[in-house]
């Protein structure tokens, strides 16, 4: 089975325009004016600002009825309404990666309600999780988030209720980078 594997370009090219590069935790990335996202590695990078890599894996935190109501909630991505993104970019710390899988399962869902907090925006808000620790990456995971115009403070509220969870005292880096589908 082939994983799918993502680049995520910020340059001069690119379907997204970005509007706002935000560090909420931590050093920032440098200033792009286009975001393209490529499903391949073999990728040409010459005229890139940055570029991050990430591959979509199993489901590693959710119970058999969370995947089940994720799968039957989960809009598509690319959906034609849905003009306004975010690439939320985020590093762990390594007190978080020297936790078991189930404890911190019990921090990302037990205590802090991760799962139960995203399905209350969905379908309004479609997502896909890219990990990229395994890969080497700065970042441990690549959120993209698609939605239409008049969801934008429905997505606002989303990423306020999350980051402020105990799940989020273990982030110690974070860049939220919105973007707009605007075909160059």
């Amino acid at each position: 089975m082939t994983v799918p594997f993502f680049t995520f370009v910020g340059g001069a090219q690119g379907d997204w325009r970005i509007q706002s590069i935000d560090a909420i935790v931590g050093p920032s990335i440098p200033s792009a004016d286009r975001l393209k996202i490529l499903s391949s590695e073999q990728i040409s990078t010459a005229d890139a600002v940055w570029s991050f890599k990430g591959v979509v894996s199993n489901l590693r935190y959710t119970h058999r009825d969370e995947k089940e109501n994720l799968v039957a909630k989960q809009p598509p991505l690319n959906r034609a309404k849905a003009t306004c993104a975010a690439m939320i970019l985020i590093k762990k710390s390594e007190a978080w990666w020297a936790l078991s899988q189930d404890e911190r399962r019990a921090i990302l869902e037990e205590q802090s309600r991760h799962i139960h907090i995203g399905m209350q925006y969905l379908p309004a808000i479609a997502r896909r999780l890219h990990h990229s620790r395994d890969l080497g990456e700065p970042f441990d995971f690549i959120t993209w988030f698609e939605f239409a115009p008049e969801h934008t403070e429905n997505f606002s509220a989303l990423v306020k209720e999350l980051r402020a969870t105990k799940e989020w005292e273990f982030v110690e880096r974070e860049v939220d980078v919105r973007v707009i589908r605007e075909p160059a």
